[in-house]
């Protein structure tokens, strides 16, 4: 298996992973001016990008990923949500469905709350294990933080939401699996996030101030009084990123 993570300078972080030995990878999360570095890893490790994966209709930057898709001849994917709101072609994932490139396995997880498409990725390697190894866990919870919640809804209502999908879906994965968010330090899309990459669903367990809230309501309150500034240019953006402009 190969893997890589590749960071921006507004904290934003990107995904590149999959099987050598049969030369399929996946790419997640793709900045928009990234392309080319995506084009140059896959032809380094001699593989195919085979599918390309946005964890949500991104607010905070524009995305690289139907433009990739489109360069290398590979689905663009967004969470099935997105069927019939977005204006160009895209291939809908379901919550549950598992995508095989090779030795590497991808199980989707849908994760609502940041937004209603939110969604993770569960990643095994079989040659190691059918066990998972790590979750891309988009803007979902990052390290010592979680989504902000007024992108999709009613802040309220979204924070519940976001409480219901690290509750019912990320905190019943393994204490030692790694996580690796969409965002660091330095992004608005969620408040005191780590500069730190990267973390184990254990030690968020411990030092995640959000996920040592076990009361739903006392998480919502919590979460709604700590949402950051909107971007400023959030409506250019997302609507960029549906395709309704250039």
């Amino acid at each position: 298996m190969f893997f890589k993570q590749r960071s921006n300078s507004d904290g934003t972080l990107s995904y590149f992973y999959g099987c050598g030995g049969k030369g399929l990878g996946v790419a997640v999360d793709v900045v928009a001016g990234d392309e080319g570095w995506f084009v140059e890893e896959a032809q380094k490790a001699a593989v195919r990008i085979a599918f390309v994966i946005d964890t949500h209709i991104h607010a905070d930057h524009f995305s690289g990923g139907r433009a990739l898709a489109e360069m290398v001849g590979a689905p663009y994917c967004l969470h099935e949500s997105d069927e019939g709101k977005v204006h160009f072609p895209m291939r809908g994932l379901k919550d549950g469905e598992v995508l095989e490139t090779g030795n590497v396995i991808t199980k989707v997880l849908h994760t609502p709350g940041h937004t209603l498409d939110s969604i993770c990725l569960l990643v095994s390697d079989l040659r190691r294990s059918a066990d998972p190894w790590f979750v891309l866990t988009g803007d979902t919870l990052f390290v010592s933080g979680v989504g902000r919640p007024d992108l999709g809804g009613s802040p309220e209502e979204m924070a519940g939401r976001i409480f219901d999908s690290i509750h019912d879906k990320l905190l019943t994965l393994p204490d030692d699996l790694e996580i690796f968010p969409g965002h660091a330090a330095g992004s608005v899309c969620g408040a005191g996030l780590s500069g730190k990459p990267s973390s184990t669903i254990g030690f968020e367990k411990r030092w995640d101030p959000y996920l040592s809230i076990a009361d739903r309501q006392v998480f919502i309150a919590n979460l709604v009084a700590e949402i950051p500034e909107r971007p400023a240019e959030m409506a250019r953006i997302v609507a960029a990123n549906l395709g309704k402009a250039a």
